[in-house]
């Protein structure tokens, strides 16, 4: 639960950006978001610790399956969810 309130805490700063801006940020923005980050950052590595998963192991296998959800090819500058590209493709 914490978890969650840290990461809609990091998106309140940007919940009124217009996306092509959210890239540039104020100091005492930048510094504000990077503690939010950290915090989200601690929780992933607590909970992981706590459950025994490898967080980099555990990275390298979902880029993986993504990568085979949504071929670059088929998929950039797209944001269609992978079933839309796998019922076309088959």
């Amino acid at each position: 639960m914490a978890l969650i309130a840290e990461a809609a805490e990091l998106v309140e700063h940007f919940q009124w950006v217009d996306g092509d801006s959210s890239h540039l940020l104020e100091d005492k923005t930048r510094k504000s978001i990077e503690e939010e980050l950290a915090d989200i950052l601690i929780y992933l590595v607590r909970i992981s610790d706590k459950l025994d998963v490898d967080l980099y192991e555990a990275v390298e296998r979902k880029i993986a399956i993504n990568e085979k959800k949504y071929p670059a090819d088929l998929v950039r500058g797209s944001a269609k969810k992978y079933t839309e590209y796998i019922e076309k493709n088959d």
